[in-house]
């Protein structure tokens, strides 16, 4: 597996200490494991509650005709 180099300062290497350690794993896998979660193809937390909260007029549902408004077509 591949290597990594990071230059961090000493205030955030401690919180990555602290946060792998509450979990019981390394430091190695907490990182890569923020890293593959900050990574991922997924919608923003909250996303949905942004739902209707645009208001503007020219954001709404088009009419769709109907298919009784289609050209006869011939049965086989």
């Amino acid at each position: 597996m591949p290597q990594l180099s990071l230059y961090i300062d000493d205030e955030t290497l401690s919180k990555i200490e602290t946060a792998a350690k509450i979990n019981q794993i390394s430091i190695s896998k907490w990182v890569s494991e923020r890293l593959k979660e900050s990574l991922a193809n997924s919608w923003p937390e909250n996303y949905a509650s942004l739902f209707g909260s645009v208001d503007d007029d020219s954001f709404v549902v088009e009419k769709r005709n109907s298919f009784f408004d289609d050209s006869k077509r011939e049965e086989l």
